[in-house]
């Protein structure tokens, strides 16, 4: 099928085709602008995520905590920075108090739950923000087609009827109509399959954020915990960093 072929043939089931048609028609092309605006979206979204995650690794060489925030850097929706002041807000609640007069349930968690807890928390909410539009895409993914499938049924059926009417069928009256309406179908796969393989993408390149998440969540509850971020070697000692 030729670009020629194809534009004309959009135009024929267009201007031939009745309400249905051109409803299954609208309802493909807006599936195909929420998949792509979607994409765009996400895709943004973690190039902004990693590169945030770079600057995790100089945190950690910083003089004070403070600095290795600004280090972090204060863009909206920073969800390294969100852990670190997560889990120094969840210090400071548990270890000073912050002017209560009363005990309270959670004083009866250690530090290492209450941060743990803290911690654990807004990892939940970056995972919730991450996920966002991906069950758009799944759905758009597996049901495109079958749209597109009811528009190419509905267009043959009313083909058939058109050529019943005419009382004379030859080849060229059953295959131009029945082509013409097989473009729905073309049209449906071609919405669901960016679909299916940004779907795919997306959720790789989540995986991939959140493990980085996950290491950054370990060290920090080490930091406030102990003092010290836990490394590979097994020393448990890095530069020490003052606490805020």
């Amino acid at each position: 099928m030729d670009s020629n072929f194809a534009s004309s043939g959009l135009a024929h089931v267009w201007i031939q085709g009745d309400a249905v048609t051109r409803a299954v028609a609208i309802v493909l092309l807006i599936m195909s602008l929420t998949t792509w605006i979607i994409i765009l979206w996400k895709v943004l979204d973690q190039r902004g995520y990693r590169k945030q995650a770079k600057a995790c690794e100089s945190f950690w060489h910083s003089a004070d905590f403070a600095e290795g925030l600004d280090k972090l850097g204060d863009a909206d929706g920073n969800p390294f920075r969100a852990l670190a002041t997560e889990g120094r807000e969840a210090t400071r609640h548990i270890l000073h108090k912050d002017g209560r007069t009363g005990p309270q349930l959670h004083d009866s968690l250690d530090i290492s739950d209450w941060v743990e807890r803290s911690l654990r928390r807004s990892l939940d909410d970056h995972t919730a923000r991450a996920q966002s539009g991906l069950t758009v895409l799944a759905s758009i993914a597996s049901t495109a087609p079958f749209v597109g499938l009811f528009g190419t049924v509905w267009g043959i059926y009313h083909a058939l009827l058109g050529i019943g009417a005419a009382g004379q069928v030859s080849i060229d009256q059953v295959a131009g109509p029945i082509g013409e309406a097989l473009i729905m179908t073309a049209l449906g796969l071609l919405v669901a399959i960016p679909a299916v393989l940004g779907y795919n993408a997306l959720v790789r390149g989540n995986k991939a954020i959140t493990h980085k998440l996950n290491r950054f969540a370990h060290d920090l509850h080490a930091y406030f915990v102990t003092g010290a971020r836990v490394t590979a070697g097994g020393d448990g000692k890095v530069l020490p960093m003052k606490k805020a």
